[in-house]
């Protein structure tokens, strides 16, 4: 999530403490000023909350990314389920706009994982998390041909935001629509299957 080129490096003392703070990551994975790269950003959606990136290749599996949100100095781990983000936005506050509705959505639905993965918001073939090495010529023809940027169309007469945009979960594509709450809470509406049984699904680990 958010692979662009946004985020600061976390090193020395900084790193060191946080490295502490964490150490062993969910019990199991170690973290070391050797081996382990931590970054972090903002987020449009937050004000006084950032967003802590944790990677090491020695991991298993390598690919493994973890991500915190912190806020003074509290910690709290995206482990793919959804208490923690409703947490932070309770305590931030969250401050959703036309502007950054959209980039929430992506958020929400990349961290709040299904039991077959995250529910990737795919609008163009440049998506990083698109397992494009493991789909054949036929399978990515197929994905090319039906996404499309995500959009918000306007509020309902409760003032949710309305949005709607290709979801890939599991081995399949979906046109979804959402209702977001002004306080962050996310319900799917509709999902209506436009590709099934692809050869592959997102594999992108937080926990």
């Amino acid at each position: 999530m958010y692979v662009d080129n946004n985020w600061i490096t976390v090193s020395g003392d900084e790193k060191e403490g946080f490295i502490e703070q964490v150490d062993p990551i969910d019990g199991k994975h170690k973290a070391t000023m050797e081996t382990t790269d931590v970054a972090w950003r903002s987020l449009p959606f937050y004000e006084n909350i950032a967003m802590i990136r944790v990677k090491d290749s020695s991991w298993d599996p390598a690919h493994l990314t973890v991500y915190y949100l912190v806020r003074e100095g509290q910690l709290y781990r995206l482990n793919g389920t959804s208490p923690p983000i409703h947490e932070v936005n309770e305590v931030a506050p969250i401050k959703l706009n036309e502007e950054n509705i959209l980039d929430y959505l992506r958020f929400f639905c990349f961290f709040v994982r299904g039991e077959e993965g995250p529910f990737l918001i795919v609008e163009d073939m440049d998506n990083p998390h698109l397992p494009k090495d493991k789909l054949d010529d036929a399978s990515l023809k197929v994905i090319e041909g039906v996404i499309r940027p995500a959009t918000y169309e306007g509020k309902n007469d409760e003032g949710f935001y309305m949005c709607d945009g290709i979801v890939y979960y599991s081995n399949a594509l979906f046109i979804a629509n959402f209702a977001i709450q002004p306080g962050g809470m996310i319900e799917m509406l509709d999902d209506d299957p436009v590709a099934a049984d692809l050869p592959a699904k997102v594999d992108a680990p937080v926990s």
